[in-house]
């Protein structure tokens, strides 16, 4: 992979990385200014589940800067673009497509069909 390529890259995680802490500063924001008293059940009810779904979606948000930041480190240590399963180079298609992923497809393919078979 080219140095160009990888700078593409890095920023394309580095602007994934800024979406995510600006949807968690909002969500923030939001959770400081709700009013703590809402009298109809209905009404709590509503926003309680709407809050948990909120927190569903930051808590899976997490997960994925902790990937990005993995692939961030893997851009500085020259292994970005390196499959961990089978020590291949990663097809730029790929990247382009999940830029955080450790796996090329045949190794991505595999595991999930170990997992498969493990779920029955």
């Amino acid at each position: 992979m080219t140095n160009e390529e990888l700078q593409i890259f890095k920023k394309q995680l580095e602007g994934m990385k800024e979406s995510i802490n600006a949807d968690v500063e909002r969500t923030l924001d939001t959770l400081t200014s709700q009013s703590g008293n809402i009298p109809d059940p209905n009404d709590r009810a509503s926003m309680e589940s709407d809050l948990s779904f909120e927190l569903r979606i930051r808590e899976r948000e997490r997960r994925l800067g902790e990937k990005i930041d993995e692939a961030l480190a893997r851009i500085s240590d020259g292994s970005y673009g390196v499959c961990t399963g089978c020590g291949q180079d990663i097809s730029i298609q790929r990247l382009q497509a999940r830029p955080v992923t450790e796996l090329c497809i045949e190794c991505k393919t595999k595991q999930e069909q170990r997992e498969k078979e493990q779920g029955r």
